[in-house]
This record gives structure tokens, C-alpha cells and sequence, in this order.
């Protein structure tokens, strides 16, 4: 969430910024709602402040017992008035809320800006994209002659956009979680997190899935008291990504300036309700509803986020690097960044079947917006509570990770070729599949 004091002081030139990335702001209505919450509040203290110098009056009047039935009289009559002033000023300071609720985070000045994902600015490449001397097969060619990737029986118990890994391709995914955590743990740091997959609507429109992402998201309808109407705010929702629960773990917390910053990782599974769709960029382990995905995070000062930003994005490289995946980083651009982000980098992985890059991680700057709406702040050395800025990156998403793999290491054989860094502590010395 933006900061209110700012949306007053700065139209202009927040105006500019959301319109960069497609969002307009109606200052007429923000100008005009304030007014009217600034005129209640006004209206309301002075009558509030009436009432008291007549109940002080009945005091003093019941003190020397004489009547004060009149002035009892207006007491009751500006109680009732209060009433609906704090009524009308309840609703319209809701009304104000829900619609900065829907304002997206204001584009940092070096995000590039751009009105398609094609103004995506690509900063560098990394690696080197191999020569075959035979015809290449997609990852899903691959799985099906291996018999290792079945879509076929995952759509009979689960419908389409889910997949059924088999044997040594089901390791293989399994040792991706193991050594991108201990990456991620042992080299950059992080603490390792195992959380909950199951979230309350509240989590997520502290992190910005909600309002804008309901259709994306998967919620949980068993009530288990079939007498009662199930509770809308208790209803559980299954986690898109786990920045959800990663980033709400410190609602409402005050952290102390020299515990920052605060890194964490986990890997979970993540469920979206894609819409069924077809085409080489959504096909196979491209875009499924349940995927896995190691995610790190970090929870930072604000004068440093920027420098975070870059190096978290290090941090999901290395993993690409370890496994000596040829990909390229992006600045995505105003129109293409997330609700939340200010500030975000994609790392684009080499396909060899559709010779293009492929998302496989993005990393995000967000600097107060998720701390503002989820109440994370940090105690400066004046003493003073600032919100805290957040950060976050896919470190990596384990099924376009296997078919990276299975791609780039593919054989004129047909056999798909281990990595070097998995192969003796995470893949049982196998060196082939």
C-alpha cells in the first residue's frame, strides 16, 4: 500500500508514475474524499468537544443539586448525532482504504518504462548456448519416450495443467529442492523456513495478490461445522507462492535496527488456477497449477534496498550457474512488473527446442508497499518506527528447472546427462537418466 500522506502531497508526479504502468489514479477522488473525511472529523471533534463542556456542566450542576434536564437533553441528542458521523466517517474512510488498496506500487525511477513486455531491457547474457549434431527434442518429448513425464494419468485424477514424474526424473526434481536450499543456506545465508500452505485472505492482500489476482487463486470451501455459514474471513486459500507466508510471518512485528537484515528461504508447492492454454510457452513444466518453487526473501533497511535488489538477484543466478545453464537477466519494465513491485528482474533460461529464454526466476524489489499493508516496521537508532522494506526471488522453480535440464542435457542418444553439481552428493552418482 502506498503511503496516504504521500498520495495527498505528491498527484502530479505519482499520477505519472502509476500512468507508466497503466494504472490511473483519480485525484478528483482522492482530493474530494479526503475533504469530506477532513470535514467529519472536524465536525465530529467539535462536537465532541461540546458534549464534554456540557457533561462537565451536569457535573457540577448534579453537584449542587439543581436540574440540568435540558442540558441532559442535548447530551443525548449529540450522542445520537456522533453516532452517525462516526458512522458515515467509518464508511467512508472504508471506502478511501479499499481504493488504495488497489493502487499498485509506485515504479522505481531506474525501472525501465514501457507499454508491452517487449520493452523488457535486457541486461546481459550468461553462458554458452551448445551446437547439436542431431535434432533436439522438447522436454516433453524427452519425458514421454523415457516414460518419465506422464500428463496423461495426472489429468485423470487432477485435470488438465498438472504432471506425474516417474523414477530418476522424480529424483532429479527432488535433489533440485535439496541443493538449492543448501545454496541458498550455506553460501548466501538465508534461514531455512518451512511453512504453512494453507493462508488466510489477509495474507494475501498484505503481500498484493489480492484484490487484483482472485481469479488466480485456489480457496478451500469444506466447512466443517455443517450447521453454521462457513466464516468468508477464516476461509483458507492454497498459497500462489510462498512470499505469501514468508513475508506475513512478521505481521505486525517491530524489528530492532541491528537485527537487519532478515533472510529467509523454504521450498513449497504453489497452486494457481491457470486457465488451460496451449502453445510451446505454456507446454509440458512450463505453466502448471501445482509447481514447486524454492523462494527467498529478504527483509531489509530502506536505504539499502536497492543494492538488495541486485544482490538477491546474484543469489538465484549462482544456482543457474552451478548447474551451467546458459541465461539471461532482464529489468522488466513499468508495464510488465508485478502489483507489488517497484523494481524487478526476470532470469530467462535457454530452451533448446524453442531456441528463446524462458522465465525460470523472478526477483522484486517492493520496498514498503508489503510492509505498509502488512505492519512491518523497525526501530531506527532515534527511536523511531519506520516500515521495513521487502524483497523477494525465485531461487528457483523446480519444474522449469528440470526441463531446462533435460533440454540443455540432452544426448544424441536420447539420454539426458546429469550436471556435474548434482551428480555425487544429490543424485546417487547417477550419470545419466
Amino acid at each position: 500500500m502506498l503511503d496516504k500522506n504521500l498520495l495527498k502531497k505528491n498527484f502530479d508526479k505519482i499520477y505519472k508514475k502509476l500512468e507508466s504502468r497503466g494504472f490511473i489514479l483519480n485525484i478528483e477522488y482522492i482530493k474530494n474524499i479526503n475533504k469530506k473525511i477532513k470535514l467529519i472529523r472536524l465536525e465530529k471533534e467539535n462536537l465532541e468537544c461540546k458534549k464534554n463542556k456540557i457533561s462537565k456542566l451536569i457535573g457540577n450542576l448534579k453537584f449542587c443539586k439543581k436540574n440540568h434536564s435540558n442540558l441532559k437533553k442535548k447530551v443525548i441528542k449529540y450522542n445520537k448525532i456522533l453516532e452517525k458521523k462516526k458512522f458515515f466517517l467509518k464508511n467512508l474512510e472504508k471506502e478511501y482504504f479499499e481504493y488504495c488498496y488497489n493502487i499498485p506500487n509506485i515504479p522505481d525511477s531506474k525501472t525501465p518504462i514501457g507499454k508491452s513486455h517487449e520493452d523488457n531491457l535486457e541486461i546481459y547474457k550468461w553462458g554458452k548456448i551448445k551446437k547439436y549434431n542431431f535434432n533436439i527434442k522438447s522436454h516433453v518429448d524427452l519425458g514421454h519416450k523415457k516414460k518419465c513425464l506422464d500428463f496423461f494419468n495426472a489429468s485423470k485424477i487432477s485435470g488438465s495443467n498438472f504432471f506425474v514424474l516417474k523414477n530418476k526424473l522424480s529424483l532429479l526434481y527432488r535433489s533440485l529442492i535439496q541443493f538449492m536450499l543448501d545454496v541458498h543456506v550455506e553460501k548466501h545465508g538465508y534461514e531455512e523456513v518451512y511453512v504453512p500452505y494453507l493462508i488466510y485472505k489477509k495474507c494475501l492482500y498484505g503481500t498484493g495478490q489480492l484484490p487484483k489476482f482472485h481469479k488466480d487463486l485456489i480457496s478451500t470451501k469444506f466447512d466443517r461445522n455443517k450447521n453454521t455459514n462457513f466464516l468468508e474471513e477464516n476461509k483458507l486459500f492454497l498459497i500462489p507462492t510462498s512470499e505469501v507466508p514468508l513475508t506475513n510471518l512478521l505481521m505486525n512485528n517491530v524489528i530492532k535496527e541491528k537485527d537487519l537484515p532478515l533472510y529467509f528461504t523454504t521450498s513449497s508447492p504453489c497452486f494457481r488456477n491457470e486457465p488451460t492454454s496451449y502453445g510451446l510457452n505454456n507446454q509440458g513444466l512450463i505453466r502448471t497449477k501445482q509447481f514447486d518453487k524454492v523462494e527467498i526473501m529478504q527483509i531489509v533497511h530502506p536505504k539499502n534496498s536497492n543494492s538488495c535488489l541486485e544482490l538477491i538477484t546474484t543469489h538465484a543466478e549462482k544456482i543457474l550457474k552451478l548447474l551451467n545453464l546458459p541465461y539471461r537477466k532482464v529489468s522488466i519494465c513499468t508495464y510488465d512488473i508485478s502489483f507489488s513491485s517497484a523494481k524487478s528482474y526476470d532470469l530467462e533460461v535457454w530452451f533448446p527446442s524453442q531456441k528463446k529464454y524462458i522465465e525460470i526466476s523472478s526477483c522484486s524489489n517492493m520496498t514498503d508497499f508489503q510492509a505498509r499493508r502488512i505492519n512491518i516496521k523497525f526501530l531506527d537508532k532515534n527511536k523511531k518506527k519506520r516500515y521495513v522494506h521487502t524483497l523477494n526471488g525465485s531461487g528457483l522453480a523446480i519444474g522449469r528447472t528440470v526441463a531446462a535440464i533435460m533440454e540443455n542435457y540432452q544426448c544424441s542418444s536420447g539420454k539426458i546427462k546429469i550436471p556435474n553439481v548434482l551428480k555425487k552428493n544429490y543424485m546417487r552418482g547417477l550419470e545419466f537418466i
